[in-house]
């Protein structure tokens, strides 16, 4: 690793290091990476994405769309030759060896042009990241190098249309033929750069219960490409089925080990929810950008729309969602650096950085695409008739997106992961969250002590947050004593822990990032603590109604009245001024033109 050490090890050099531990402890803002901190480095890699999707990408879109994938190939090969296929790849493959953070800039500069995000993500996240961190030295040897310069284009198959989100019960098989190489049968379906990839991942069962995954090159006989599909969005992206057919795979292409494909699976995912998350933040900048240009042209009344109450409220809330989000995903993004510099950068201690960080990887999917969705949606609003017609971007970017609550493993699916793995890792000993949930009970008995009152920077959002995180324990902690072994079964449940889980991780990773700005004087630090109180305010709304109903579901009678009480005990709030606050933030927004807090 190369770029921006200094600046990450700075950040959260004095944070817990387990995942999930932002919900048991507090954490100072030096402690947390943000946008702010990136060095020259990471702007110079900032500047040469943008530079090429301007340039090179978006002039492009609809020869991609009617496509041409022989172009979408040169697509590949220029990012390779840029250096962007290979951020993560250590040097002696043709990579940069870059740290986490490269990565994510990347992903968020590059998801402008949402299609060929879409092949940049399946070569460089799906085939190149599982090559890098499971791969033997001969099998890194052999396909890294070309893969990195863009020479050859990798695919991801692990979807089938039986299993759905259950991808490990694949029904795709593997044998072991006499002559000690491999024989694969099976239908992968949705394979992204199918129709044109030369290098697929792909997973199937050997004897019929020992998921595995293997390399497996498109001239390997036996292996074809389906028709392309018809998609709702993502035109200019090849999505097929990979047909395998007895298909001949030698011996040394098994990716880890024989039954052990769901470490390469489940680890590619994370990274993968991880980047997604990025991505859907640079959607949101993007598409804030176009909103509040058309908003400023577009005259109605004899005025520009951008001037309207209205309008002013969709573009404030609009920035105050995407500061939260960004300033997650960029925290998120600093502990798995953070981790990494403790130990190294190689393919298995990379490997357990993700898996560690699995849960906020999760939220960053989960919020930053439903974010995302938010914010696209209100940019077709501002564009009215004109959002809903293919002459203006709005209605690309809406119609692209939709895809990302499915990919990577459904939001539904990550709402049941991101409580799941804390509570797994609690009854596994790995995190204290039994011990505190019953310190939280401790604190229910004794009389209620009024805040001491503060006026520092953020001081009452930064007390809010805390007590998001004490509900969120209270649910937790009812729903294992409530449920025991059988909370995987209340999904309900579940899904309203996490949208706890996630406005808490949010909320907090705003307000530090916006403590932060102020402490270091930063130009725009009034706006930064105008989107982390318009966030908090609004994410207090939402997490007690989302506790409310998980509770109803948990107790009744004086037990629920106890519950209740308890919850607004912790959430006494203030009332805001969040029409002043969304305000204040558009008409910044429409000052600059895009979106201004990044």
């Amino acid at each position: 690793m190369t770029t921006g050490t200094g600046s990450t090890k700075a950040a959260a050099a004095t944070a817990a290091r387990r995942g999930g531990a932002w919900l048991l402890d507090a954490t100072a803002a030096e402690d947390v990476f943000t946008p702010e901190r990136l060095s020259d480095e990471h702007r110079l890699m900032a500047q040469t994405t943008d530079e090429f999707i301007d340039k090179e990408v978006l002039p492009n879109v609809s020869r991609l769309e009617a496509k041409d994938w022989a172009f979408a190939r040169t697509l590949v090969r220029r990012a390779g030759e840029l250096g962007l296929l290979g951020v993560n790849v250590p040097e002696e493959y043709g990579g940069l060896a870059l740290d986490k953070i490269s990565s994510l800039i990347v992903a968020e500069r590059i998801a402008r042009a949402s299609s060929f995000a879409t092949t940049y993500g399946a070569q460089a996240n799906l085939c190149i990241l599982p090559l890098v961190l499971f791969g033997t030295t001969d099998q890194k040897q052999r396909y890294l190098p070309t893969l990195v310069a863009g020479e050859r284009v990798g695919a991801y198959a692990l979807s089938e249309s039986g299993s759905g989100s259950d991808a490990l019960a694949a029904k795709t098989r593997a044998t072991r033929a006499p002559d000690g190489n491999w024989r694969l049968s099976g239908e992968k379906m949705w394979i992204t750069n199918g129709g044109f990839a030369d290098v697929i991942i792909v997973f199937a069962q050997v004897d019929g219960d020992q998921f595995t995954a293997f390399i497996v090159e498109k001239t390997f006989p036996g292996v074809t490409a389906g028709k392309e599909e018809h998609k709702m969005g993502l035109h200019g992206s090849s999505t097929t089925p990979i047909l395998l057919q007895d298909a001949q795979v030698p011996a040394g292409n098994v990716l880890g080990e024989v039954g052990k494909g769901h470490k390469v699976a489940l680890n590619t995912l994370n990274f993968g929810r991880f980047k997604l998350g990025a991505m859907s933040v640079g959607g949101c900048r993007a598409a804030i950008g176009d909103a509040v240009r058309y908003a400023v042209q577009r005259k109605q009344f004899g005025h520009s729309i951008a001037s309207f109450g209205a309008i002013k409220h969709k573009l404030g809330e609009m920035t105050a969602r995407t500061y939260a989000m960004e300033s997650l995903v960029y925290r998120t993004g600093g502990l798995i650096e953070s981790l990494l510099e403790e130990s190294s950068h190689d393919g298995p201690s990379t490997a357990r950085a993700f898996e560690e960080y699995a849960v906020e990887s999760s939220i960053a999917k989960v919020a930053g695409t439903e974010t995302l969705d938010y914010v696209l949606d209100e940019n077709v609003q501002i564009h009215g008739g004109n959002g809903f017609v293919s002459d203006y971007t709005a209605e690309r970017y809406y119609r692209d997106a939709r895809v990302n609550r499915i990919f990577e493993g459904t939001n539904e699916i990550n709402r049941l992961l991101i409580p799941g793995m804390l509570v797994r890792r609690a009854v596994k000993g790995e995190l204290p969250l039994i011990a505190a949930a019953k310190r939280l009970q401790d604190e229910l008995l004794t009389p209620s002590m009024a805040a001491a009152p503060s006026d520092g920077v953020l001081d009452y959002e930064l007390q809010l947050t805390a007590a998001f995180k004490k509900v969120g324990l209270m649910v937790l902690g009812t729903a294992m004593q409530t449920y025991t072994d059988k909370l995987t079964d209340e999904q309900e449940v579940l899904g309203y822990a996490a949208d706890i889980l996630m406005d808490t991780y949010a909320a907090e990773s705003a307000v530090l990032r916006a403590r932060a700005a102020s402490a270091s004087g930063a130009s725009r630090a009034a706006l930064h603590q105008a989107a982390a109180r318009l966030f908090t305010n609004d994410a207090a709304l939402r997490i007690e109604q989302a506790a409310r109903n998980a509770l109803a579901a948990m107790a009744e009678g004086d037990t629920l009245r106890t519950l209740l009480a308890a919850l607004r005990r912790f959430l006494k709030t203030s009332p805001v001024n969040t029409v002043a606050l969304r305000r204040e933030l558009a008409e910044a927004t429409v000052e600059k033109q895009r979106y201004i807090l990044g």
